[in-house]
């Protein structure tokens, strides 16, 4: 009986037709400039402790993944501007798979034990997620704005650069509600020229607005499904806040934060925030 020659090796054949030569090529890893991005893991402990490397990767991971939410969300607020609320939504769409596997990453993180992240811990100084500029500005252009948050970042220039821009422009959602009072809808004038440096608040006037959206959905069914995008949209984020709360809960319990929050407490309060009040509101008025 004939005998297959890759089995028998237990090897796989390049094939003909792949690129070896690759000299003064582009290659994998200069399009993705790994030299630069797999040297930017600088452990602070000494001598080094050996799940430090998990822990700075966990959070360099999780920035990369606020870049690319950012970058969706910024993109989404000039499409609904624009009253292209479809491709708004696909890239609304994308950043719930985003936050998905966000959320899912801290269940790597929960590996590291109380008693092996406190070896290592003391490294780490004041340096804190709370100064996360990236996170901000997703807080920032999903609504939570907080002008205060700025002077944390006095020492990087263009990290507050950025957030006093998107403090100053209007978030997601008042875009969506300017777009709903281009489209006939009567948002209050009192919402559209609103002050969009400060967090939006529960407006009982938006609500019959909603309720005639959800109690008609064959009607408005475009802007029925942007609605039922961001209720995702928020139950994803405080999934995520959820899980992180877990995660330091399980690791350093009642602790103080290495930037000096209350930590957990902190966190928990995290949880009472809101982007969309209304959306939320609404589930209560429906079927009436």
């Amino acid at each position: 009986m004939e005998t297959d020659k890759t089995a028998e090796n237990n090897t796989r054949e390049l094939e003909p037709g792949i690129v070896t030569d690759l000299h003064d090529r582009m290659t994998y890893g200069s399009y993705l400039s790994l030299d630069t991005l797999l040297a930017a893991q600088n452990p602070k402990s000494d001598p080094v402790h050996h799940d430090e490397l998990l822990f700075i990767i966990q959070h360099q991971t999780t920035e990369l993944w606020l870049k690319l939410v950012l970058h969706e969300l910024r993109e989404a607020c000039a499409l609904i501007a624009a009253d292209d609320l479809a491709a708004a939504l696909k890239k609304i769409a994308r950043v719930k798979h985003i936050q998905k596997t966000m959320t899912e990453q801290w269940s790597v993180l929960a590996t590291l034990t109380p008693s092996e992240y406190a070896e290592f811990r003391g490294a780490l100084a004041n340096a804190s997620g709370f100064q996360s500029y990236q996170y901000r500005a997703v807080e920032f252009v999903l609504g939570n704005k907080n002008a205060k948050m700025l002077s944390v970042f006095d020492g990087e220039p263009a990290a507050r650069e950025l957030l006093d821009e998107l403090l100053h422009r209007p978030s997601v959602y008042d875009e969506f509600l300017r777009y709903l009072a281009r489209h006939g809808f009567a948002v209050p004038e009192s919402v559209l020229g609103r002050d969009v440096t400060v967090a939006h608040t529960m407006t009982p006037s938006l609500l019959p607005i909603f309720i005639e959206v959800y109690d008609n959905a064959e009607k408005y069914w475009a802007i029925y499904e942007a609605c039922e995008e961001f209720v995702d949209l928020e139950d994803n984020f405080q999934l995520w806040r959820f899980r992180h709360l877990r995660t330091v809960q399980r690791t350093i319990g009642m602790k103080v934060g290495t930037g000096g929050s209350t930590g957990v407490d902190f966190l928990r309060r995290a949880l009472d925030l809101t982007f969309f009040p209304e959306l939320f509101a609404v589930r209560t008025e429906i079927g009436r």
